[in-house]
């Protein structure tokens, strides 16, 4: 199933599982890098990472610290799942095979990997457009690099920081095992440093 046809079949998921309330992870679906549909709710059960991923970004080695989590926690039920985009800085270029040879040779990628997609505007992908809702920006946190994408982003916008949105490559949201949003770090925060809050959650 194509992008043109398995977006509006999401959307009409995601209205009828709003009307119904408690909306999950598991009301929606994706497609994989190599365009096959992914049903969240295979994921049932699981504690899941995903994370909007760029492969030229200043962030970009944090690849490897996910594929360290994901090869410490898998077993104990982690899934890391990696959603490539383009939409910050044009640092995510390349096709879904060239994204996916680029982290497999570079970073030993074994996660699961999505296809391109935008997460941000009126072609988000659904599954962003809810996770930002459940859990809005909330501030870079303190630091340097805090401090520096800060005043980027208030440059072009000094209102950035009142919309729940993504606002660059590597943000993270954290999933407990019954489906519900209960964690967003930003490309801030390593994956390092989220390591306990997993193991507090497998």
């Amino acid at each position: 199933m194509k992008a043109k046809t398995i977006l509006p079949a999401m959307l009409a998921t995601l209205m009828l599982s709003s009307c119904q309330g408690g909306t999950r992870i598991y009301d929606f679906k994706a497609l994989s890098n190599n365009e096959e549909e992914v049903d969240f709710s295979s994921y049932k059960g699981k504690v899941l990472l995903i994370v909007n991923t760029a492969s030229k970004c200043g962030f970009t080695p944090q690849y490897e610290g996910l594929e360290a989590l994901y090869r410490k926690y898998k077993g104990e039920g982690l899934v890391v799942v990696g959603f490539p985009c383009d939409q910050f800085g044009h640092q995510e270029p390349g096709s879904n095979d060239e994204i996916a040879e680029f982290c497999q040779l570079n970073y030993g990628v074994s996660f699961p990997l999505m296809s391109k997609i935008e997460v941000n505007g009126e072609q988000a992908d659904p599954i962003f457009r809810w996770l930002y809702t459940e859990k809005p920006f909330a501030g870079f946190g303190e630091g340097e690099t805090a401090k520096f994408m800060d005043q980027m982003l208030a440059r072009t916008d000094p209102e950035y920081a009142s919309n729940p949105d993504i606002k660059w490559n590597f943000t993270k949201f954290l999933v407990n095992r019954k489906g519900e949003v209960v964690a967003r770090f930003e490309p801030t925060v390593t994956p390092e440093q989220i390591d306990g809050q997993i193991k507090a959650l497998l």
